[in-house]
């Protein structure tokens, strides 16, 4: 049994780029940096790795419309090796990571789908505990035992 699986977090090093392939099927190129950071004998190290990442139909008008330069990605994918001949006559190699899954990061500050300043208050008042509901132990009903059977109509939410 064989495994081609990949997985890296990153941040995009350029833009989606979406294309369309002559059968009309959507596809993204972009690019992930990850680094890895390790102390050594002179102090502190990093090494990054820059990967060329390939999404496919759905995944790709994804990509496109949600990604963008700096944003943080999780990808999961299988490696590809593709090989051609250039415009000189070489023969070309180009690794990349085919997408199987992808989980956008956080969205940047401003963001379309960000809190609206109302929003944002009422969020900040909770994390200063000056608008948090008030909640008593009767509240919740008796506590289960541990043989106990919990009842659908016990459950307060």
């Amino acid at each position: 049994m064989n495994l081609n699986k990949v997985f890296i977090l990153g941040n995009l090093t350029r833009d989606p780029e979406l294309r369309q392939t002559p059968s009309g099927q959507n596809v993204a190129t972009f690019g992930v940096a990850t680094n890895r950071i390790w102390g050594g004998p002179t102090g502190k190290q990093t090494q990054t790795e820059f990967h060329n990442i390939v999404a496919w139909g759905r995944l790709a008008e994804i990509a496109s419309q949600y990604l963008a330069k700096g944003r943080l990605v999780l990808v999961e994918g299988r490696l590809n090796t593709r090989t051609w001949q250039d415009q000189s006559g070489q023969k070309r190699n180009r690794t990349e990571i085919v997408v199987e899954t992808m989980q956008l990061g956080p969205r940047p500050a401003g963001a379309s789908g960000q809190f609206t300043p109302q929003q944002q208050n009422i969020t900040q008042d909770m994390q200063q505990n000056e608008i948090l509901p008030e909640v008593q132990l009767e509240d919740f009903g008796e506590p289960v035992k541990d043989n106990e059977e919990v009842k659908v109509e016990n459950i307060p939410f």
